[in-house]
């Protein structure tokens, strides 16, 4: 319960210690799957769209999402239609239907959604990175799944995972906005007493082997070249990552990060650049994604190995630092200003590290990372033998560029 004083809004988030991860092969894509069907029926609202109806009528905004280790569902509304939200997450979660014929029409729906995947390079160069650094792991299937194990599901598949997954023990129950705590707390046993006990199946855990550079060129005929380069780091649970979410800030997290300076504002080759993290319980990357012309991917990417080189031999200036501190201060008090944005941090701070941080001890820890510990986590990432890119782009010669990449990589 994350009650927010002045707050006229309210948000319901369930989230389920279950994704992509979690799969077998032959049903990648199951996690994904189930999220839809939680929508498409119950048996106090029996046809699809019942409940968007209700939504609708009381202005409440809803949607679902599904990752790597979990799966979320989320309802926001006006504090003063809580118990009809709550009525209508329960319905989902308890008592979904999962209708043959509903099945039959959410599996199409999916494999339009992963045929869309595959005509949007922005995206489906991401899912070629996590192939090249994950290879046969879980951590490198795509979360929708394939054409071909998304046509293969099975109903029995799909009511076999949901309970094995959705158990009491795998799921957290958020609620955060203008709220009583204890009537809320009162009400949440009440609708959710029913739900059934189960065991977390542990998942495999991801290791990544690497000697040199990996580099994968998609030849494809496109309007520009997409490149995304992945850096394993550590875990979530990693000390080292908040020196990494100042580093990353400087790299690339905002308009006036060295990417977006150098490659944008400078150069002028791209329109979108940046880095982001990716930290998971057993994995990690840093990932710096941008697009640029076909002409021009050469020119860029010597560019962002030179700012790599630059910060494993120079790390941060005072300034520089001061200034990401700063950044990350800001970011963090817009992003507590929204119900849903606060049950984010609050839900996946229990469910991933089973205790919660506050945002003052966060900022804290932030607060204490110096430059040595910036220069020390670049030197320990930002190697050879943990570059890793791919590509897509109309690039005809693309098996003698992949080669050339592998050298320039070498050098940092």
């Amino acid at each position: 319960m994350v009650p927010m004083k002045n707050s006229e809004a309210v948000t319901i988030q369930v989230l389920v210690g279950a994704g992509s991860k979690n799969e077998a092969k032959n049903i990648n894509g199951i996690s994904h799957f189930l999220e839809h069907l939680f929508f498409k029926g119950t048996e106090n609202r029996p046809n699809p769209g019942d409940l968007d109806k209700e939504l609708d009528k009381i202005g409440a905004s809803h949607n679902a999402f599904t990752g790597q280790e979990l799966t979320g569902y989320w309802i926001k509304s006006s504090g003063k239609d809580f118990d009809i939200i709550l009525d209508i997450m329960s319905d989902i979660v308890l008592n979904s239907l999962f209708k043959k014929e509903e099945i039959e029409k959410e599996r199409n729906v999916i494999l339009q959604e992963i045929s869309m995947n595959e005509d949007l390079p922005i995206r489906k160069v991401l899912e070629d990175l996590l192939k090249i650094i994950y290879g046969i792991y879980p951590a490198g299937w795509p979360i929708a799944g394939t054409t071909g194990t998304v046509k293969k599901i099975k109903r029995s598949d799909i009511l076999s995972y949901q309970k094995n997954s959705y158990s009491a023990e795998n799921m957290i129950v958020i609620v955060s906005g203008g709220i009583e705590r204890n009537e809320i707390i009162r009400k949440i046993n009440k609708v959710f007493k029913n739900l059934k006990k189960g065991k977390i199946k542990k998942i495999q855990k991801t290791k990544v082997y690497q000697k040199s550079p990996r580099v994968k060129i998609l030849n494809k005929k496109t309007d520009q070249s997409h490149l995304a380069i992945g850096i394993p780091v550590f875990n979530i649970y990693d000390e080292r990552r908040y020196a990494l979410n100042i580093l990353s800030a400087v790299l690339g997290g905002n308009t006036s990060s060295k990417l977006f300076m150098e490659i944008r504002q400078k150069l002028g080759l791209a329109y979108y650049v940046g880095s982001l993290i990716d930290l998971q319980k057993d994995t990690g990357l840093l990932i710096i994604r941008a697009g640029v012309s076909h002409d021009n991917l050469e020119v860029a990417i010597k560019k962002i190995s030179e700012i790599l080189s630059d910060f494993k031999n120079k790390g941060v200036s005072k300034k520089e630092l001061k200034d990401a501190k700063s950044f990350i201060r800001g970011q963090m008090a817009l992003s507590f200003e929204t119900t849903d944005q606060v049950a984010d941090f609050y839900g996946e701070h229990e469910l991933f590290y089973k205790k919660i941080m506050q945002p003052e001890e966060l900022l804290k820890k932030i607060e204490k990372v110096s430059q040595n510990d910036i220069l020390k986590t670049a030197r320990e990432i930002f190697r050879p033998d943990k570059i890793n890119m791919a590509v897509i782009g109309k690039h005809h010669d693309y098996k003698e560029k992949e080669q050339f990449y592998k050298k320039l990589f070498n050098k940092i």
